[in-house]
């Protein structure tokens, strides 16, 4: 007798099952806002991962339902590996940043190759994926670079907008200068400053305000565009 109910418990653990996968599923897909995107932008943080910085970073994009690139410096990603893997597990996607951050136009093309290269392995040793997309440090870039870059499938990723929160912006003026994103463009951040991390509630809001979600950026055409 005690056997009789397990089809019936069975069936109810299926349906739990399925409507769990449902809810799970509208709450995955929620904070695209997939209905109500005019457009997408393309939030980008550089100079990661860091054990400092990441896990902040990585919890308030979560809650406020956004997504990024994170261009990842060769040098962090092998250091902090486990970084790498909780951006891949958020949903993030990952970029190369070069080893150590150099003015790659200084460089020799073997050197340039190699900070480049070793990035690539980096990451994808960290368990990030191969990148598909790199931002040359400082936005520097010349045809050696272009041709490196190139050689490994890379597209180059500047910006269109620079919120310059490098540069000590204010949380304000870093919320500002996300509310001029227009469709398809790019804005440069960075993982670690303090005024960033508190930025992310309001630049989930401004998005929002202008019917434009986070998207990731194509590297077919260096725009932003649906995830």
């Amino acid at each position: 007798m005690r056997a009789a109910p397990r089809p019936l418990l069975t069936g109810l653990a299926l349906a739990a099952t399925a409507v769990a996968g449902t809810v799970t599923a509208v709450t995955d897909a929620a904070p695209a806002h997939a209905a109500t995107c005019s457009g997408y932008v393309g939030l980008t943080f550089d100079d990661g991962p860091s054990n400092d910085h990441t896990p902040a970073l990585l919890n308030a994009l979560r809650q406020n339902g956004l997504r990024a690139t994170m261009f990842n410096e060769g040098q962090f990603a092998a250091a902090y590996p486990a970084q790498v893997r909780a951006e891949a597990n958020a949903g993030m996607w990952i970029g190369n940043h070069s080893y150590t951050h150099p003015h790659l136009t200084q460089q020799s093309q073997a050197q340039i190759d190699s900070e480049i290269s070793r990035t690539q392995q980096a990451i994808a040793a960290a368990g990030g994926g191969t990148p598909q997309l790199f931002r040359p440090p400082y936005g520097e870039t010349n045809a050696t670079v272009q041709a490196v870059e190139a050689k490994y499938g890379l597209r180059q990723i500047i910006w269109d907008v620079d919120s310059q929160d490098w540069n000590g912006a204010s949380t304000d003026a870093i919320v500002q200068a996300v509310s001029r994103l227009t469709n398809g463009q790019i804005i440069l951040m960075h993982e670690w400053p303090a005024n960033t991390l508190a930025a992310i509630p309001r630049i989930a809001q401004t998005l929002a305000g202008k019917g434009l979600c986070a998207g990731r950026i194509s590297p077919q055409t260096g725009r932003a565009v649906a995830p």
